[in-house]
């Protein structure tokens, strides 16, 4: 008879029914009362209400997921947007502007008074008497006033804007497309991280299932006094551990899928199951030459420097235009009234202006000078980029070499150490070794196939980080799609 049953029998021996006896002489059949009871406070299932399941999710899925709402792309589309102002905002100084005033004054300060008149075209010969000249009386004036200028020639400053400014938003859509290179990344990291945690679980699961085994054997070999007592902890120890490394690996369950989240830029609430199981599967390789080439013609972040190095190009020439001349012309036209809309006169005046600095004190040349360094700079960080991007693509490369030889070691041992696991328990069942050498063989079985699962796991995420070095990771990207 096992533990609940001793617990149980009593009770069965018992009335079919409790009676809850209250004052007055009322009772309840114990039923009832826990009948309702239960309707009361049971949540969900009872009234039809089924639990929330982990939506299902493929990795395709996440990545689409993650470049909608992940906010570092936010960010980067944010800067695109800004680039793009700038665009028209440089653009917008090759046109005239035109403006718009109307002003209302009143005084006697005599030069207003005088040429206001003037202006209203209401100047008699008695505004030439000396009393009306120094001490003219009070006097309103309406002025509405339309007026533009244009930027005819600037030793072709503004060209150089415009085309800087198209040279920076260049950069910002080639940022932009290394954030969503770099979000796919984080996203597949993250969604193996989940398919490992989960294969990590079933092996810890499985190896505590395995330990108690041990430990029921050890404790019959005990008491039969086969085994010393020692023998019988030592299993028991092992139980132990492998219950602990069961909670961590649920636990990391958790916090890959939290991750995951993070990286699809959900809130770490949200709960999905990964609609994929972490399976061994060949993914196509490329030659090492041939990725480098790729990574140095497609890196977008490249790009994005090649862009800034022009811009910066344009900078320069934009210091040099600051020493040649520039010609502007302007016109306006303005009416003056002695009422708001009526009663005055009106007048226009044009012309062309032609502006050439003779001295400045040498602002021009040193920040002639700066601009030029700052070009040398780019050009500088150009050359480290391009060097650590082909360093980048040798370590992803042989990592992913290696990480293919370590499949073909790592599926081999898993089938050596199930043999050696299975011909350590004969032996032990037939006196012929110790629990040692037992928990030896079970360990090392456990011990690879983590560093099976972990292999596999490292595999998919070196050939992501492949595709990010070489410039070649998208949505459609095998690893994202197989």
């Amino acid at each position: 008879m096992n533990i609940y049953q001793q617990h149980r029998a009593p009770w069965e021996q018992r009335p079919g029914k409790l009676l809850l006896r209250f004052g007055g002489g009322s009772s309840f059949t114990a039923g009832l009362a826990l009948a309702a009871l239960f309707a009361i406070f049971t949540p969900g299932p009872l009234f039809g209400q089924q639990p929330a399941q982990p939506s299902p999710l493929t990795l395709r899925q996440a990545v689409n997921i993650a470049l909608e709402k992940n906010p570092a792309r936010k960010a980067a589309l944010a800067d695109t947007h800004a680039a793009s102002a700038d665009v028209r905002a440089s653009r917008s100084l090759l046109y005239p502007h035109a403006a718009f005033s109307e002003t209302a004054t009143d005084g006697n300060d005599p030069v207003y008074v005088f040429g206001s008149k003037l202006r209203q075209q209401r100047f008699g010969a008695a505004d030439l008497a000396l009393n009306a000249l120094n001490t003219p009386g009070a006097f309103g004036n309406f002025s509405t006033h339309f007026g533009g200028t244009w930027n005819l020639f600037d030793s072709l400053a503004s060209w150089h804007s415009v085309n800087r400014a198209e040279r920076a938003k260049d950069a910002a859509d080639r940022q932009l497309e290394r954030t969503g290179q770099e979000i796919v990344f984080r996203v597949a990291d993250s969604y193996y991280a989940v398919l490992l945690t989960k294969k990590q679980l079933d092996v810890a699961e499985q190896t505590m299932k395995m330990a108690e085994a041990i430990l029921e054997r050890s404790k019959n070999r005990f008491e039969s006094g086969v085994i010393v007592e020692s023998d019988a902890l030592s299993a028991k120890v092992r139980l132990a551990m492998r219950k602990q490394e069961l909670v961590r690996a649920q636990n990391n369950v958790a916090l890959a899928r939290a991750r995951l989240s993070a990286a699809m830029g959900l809130s770490t609430q949200n709960d999905f199951e990964p609609a994929d199981e972490l399976a061994e599967r060949t993914l196509p390789s490329t030659p090492l030459e041939e990725l480098e080439k790729q990574a140095i013609e497609m890196r977008p972040d490249l790009k994005r420097i090649r862009s800034e190095e022009s811009a910066q190009e344009q900078s320069v020439s934009i210091a040099k235009s600051s020493f040649g001349p520039r010609v502007n012309a302007f016109a306006g036209w303005e009416a003056d009234n002695p009422h708001l809309v009526s009663g005055g006169g009106n007048n226009w005046l044009a012309g062309i202006e032609v502006q050439l600095d003779l001295f400045d004190g040498g602002a021009r040349r040193a920040q002639l000078s700066r601009e030029q360094a700052v070009r040398e700079k780019v050009s500088a960080l150009k050359e480290m980029a391009t060097d650590a991007v082909r360093l980048e693509v040798r370590q992803a490369y042989y990592d992913v070499d290696a990480t293919r030889q370590q499949l073909d070691v790592a599926r081999a041992s898993i089938a050596e150490s199930q043999e050696s696991l299975r011909i350590n328990q004969d032996r032990y069942e037939a006196g012929l070794s110790t629990v040692t050498d037992l928990l030896a063989a079970e360990e090392a079985a456990r011990r690879t196939q983590a560093d099976y699962w972990e292999t596999v796991c490292r595999y998919y995420t070196g050939y992501a980080a492949l595709e990010l070095a070489s410039g070649a990771l998208n949505p459609q990207s095998p690893v994202v799609t197989q």
